[in-house]
């Protein structure tokens, strides 16, 4: 008998210690998975190593890839970048509520849940590092669905005797800007820090205090954008980037580092396998500052009608869950992360989104493309001449043309990824099938939406150090 109260014990506990695993939150149900979306500013296609990238290490966006998905056909519909983060947080086109370009201060609608509004309400709690560029004055990251923000830090303040030991160029800028840096700040201590390796402590401590719940982060750093200038040695040292180049180079280095440290913290914290992990840029390379496209041409700046603004290297990986070192060539965009998302947290995706669920074609149960078309029609009357276009992908075709009274142009980007032979004369039916589609999904859009007027406003991200809470604004960490 005795034998028996003790085998039977052994099974009961057993099955606690099963339940308690599968149901942490103690209420009966499952932790839905950690979601932590990395949004880049500027990283071109041709800059990171796991996409061809030969002159600057990043080991740990490597790892990335190694331990999860690398998408070779992701794109932004709505470039550049305030336009890309508002389709981000929508989960849709931007042209669905009226953004057709830049149109910064353009409202995102309220009739339908940002990404983090979304999240917030099925029981995460979700936190923002960095840049926002998203809506209005009015709409801040803790008015659509932030729970928690990062306060931005005081910016460093060059002394005099400073500007005169940096380069002519260097000094002159930030002469004409009060002295103020744009990527060292001053941390807690009081001590000058590179606003990046900031970034990465701030996320650290956000999973941190956040182990033991259900968690969205979202961190969207100041770097790669312009300018770069003011990239210490430590950082372009580690890079063998020649020319201007070696400053963009050291700003990705550091980018790569804070990756390393969420890598770090998730392992330690026993997250990793219980955490999807998304690294992307908001549109392509920044020609200006020596970032490369390859093997695609343009980017940002010059180029904006080519392959090179438009496509970006991204990254899923969730060790366990996701097929690891996988390659998936099907076109995405980055309307598609808040769907995917959204089913990982056990949810219906929204009827709002324009995007799919992506999980079933990375795990081979559903073998066809994500999207069989996608389409871009950037036309807001207003908007910089520069970034005018209107296109459309499908299969290996991509058909293109600057203004309506243009004359399309048709490429095949697997034969010809720089774009050098023009083949609409050729494939004449291709483009009027092309055509076709475009007109079609044109019809469904909104109307070119009007920016309101708004004198005052919070501070976007409020001042400061620690963290911004929604429920809380006085309250630090």
């Amino acid at each position: 008998m005795k034998r028996i109260h003790q085998i039977l014990f052994c099974v009961l506990c057993a099955f606690v210690v099963q339940a308690s695993a599968a149901e942490p939150h103690g209420d009966g149900t499952e932790r839905p998975p950690n979601v932590v979306l990395i949004y880049i500013d500027d990283l071109g296609y041709g800059d990171v190593g796991c996409y061809g990238c030969k002159d600057i290490p990043t080991p740990n966006i490597d790892r990335l890839a190694a331990e999860g998905v690398r998408f070779t056909a992701s794109y932004i519909p709505n470039p550049p970048c305030c336009p890309s983060r508002c389709s981000l947080m929508m989960g849709q086109y931007g042209q669905r509520f009226g953004k057709y370009g830049m149109s910064r201060g353009l409202p995102i609608p309220e009739d339908r849940p940002t990404l983090a509004r979304f999240l917030s309400n099925s029981g995460y709690v979700t936190g923002q590092i960095g840049k926002w560029d998203i809506g209005t004055k009015l709409q801040t990251p803790l008015n659509v669905g932030f729970t928690e923000v990062r306060k931005k830090p005081p910016s460093k303040r060059y002394t005099k005797a400073e500007l005169a030991h940096l380069p002519e160029n260097v000094g002159t800028q930030f002469a004409k800007k009060a002295r103020t840096s744009k990527y060292f700040c001053i941390n807690e201590i009081g001590e000058p820090m590179w606003l990046t390796d900031y970034d990465g402590d701030s996320i650290v401590n956000f999973v941190e205090r956040h182990k033991d719940q259900p968690f969205f982060l979202y961190w969207s750093p100041e770097a790669v954008h312009s300018p770069s200038i003011e990239a210490p040695e430590r950082l372009m040292k580690r890079t063998t980037a020649k020319g201007k180049r070696r400053k963009l180079a050291g700003a990705i280095v550091s980018v790569d580092d804070q990756v390393g440290k969420l890598l770090s913290v998730l392992k330690e914290q026993g997250l990793r396998q219980n955490t999807l992990v998304i690294f992307s840029s908001d549109n392509g390379a920044n020609g200006g500052e020596g970032g490369l496209s390859t093997p695609y041409t343009g980017g940002k700046g010059q180029g904006t009608q080519k392959e090179g603004w438009v496509r970006v290297p991204t990254i899923f990986t969730m060790p366990g869950t996701l097929p690891e070192g996988k390659e998936y060539d099907g076109l995405i965009a980055n309307f598609d992360f808040y769907s995917t998302i959204a089913a990982l947290a056990g949810q219906p995706i929204p009827e709002h989104c324009d995007g799919v669920d992506l999980f079933p074609y990375l795990k081979n149960e559903r073998t066809s493309d994500a999207h069989e078309y996608l389409f871009w029609l950037n036309n807001e009357p207003g908007d910089a001449v520069r970034r005018h276009m209107i296109a459309v992908r499908w299969k290996d075709w991509r058909l293109y043309r600057k203004y309506h009274r243009d004359r399309w142009q048709l490429f095949d980007l697997k034969s010809d990824p720089r774009e050098e032979r023009d083949l609409a004369a050729k494939h004449s039916d291709v483009v009027k099938q092309l055509a076709s589609q475009h007109a079609a999904w044109s019809k469904t859009l909104a109307p070119l939406g009007e920016i309101p007027e708004i004198r005052d406003g919070a501070s976007i991200v409020p001042a400061g150090h620690g963290w911004a809470y929604a429920s809380a604004t006085d309250k630090t960490n």
